[in-house]
């Protein structure tokens, strides 16, 4: 496993337990984090509000199926569980793409599809 899968899977494991130290570890101070269709944070300060967003409660879990790497792109593919304060238990579906830069995440791409 490359230096930037280890990165990449440290930060799954913190979002696994809401680590934000273990997660912003992984992150340059400028990181974007793009979930397409709901939102762009920027910045350490923005992501670190969205690990635990006030509208779901707990910690996701979040199986990995594939990891690609390419250059400077490591794209994660998986599927998860996660909990809504006010509609409960989903499953969705996920590709992540994280582009690194000096050895950290500069940049997430995530794509979420819920499944029945």
């Amino acid at each position: 496993m490359s230096t930037q899968e280890q990165v990449v899977h440290r930060y799954m494991d913190g979002f696994r337990r809401s680590d934000h130290d273990t997660i912003l570890g992984c992150l340059t101070d400028d990181v974007v984090w793009t979930i397409h269709g709901f939102r762009t944070t920027e910045g350490k300060a923005e992501f670190d509000s969205e690990i635990e967003n006030p509208a779901f409660e707990g910690s996701p879990e979040l199986a990995v199926e594939r990891t690609i790497e390419a250059g400077d792109v490591v794209v994660v593919t998986g599927t998860g569980v996660g909990h809504h304060r006010e509609n409960g238990r989903f499953r969705f579906a996920y590709n992540d793409l994280f582009t690194f830069r000096d050895g950290l995440i500069a940049q997430v791409d995530s794509y979420v599809i819920p499944l029945p």
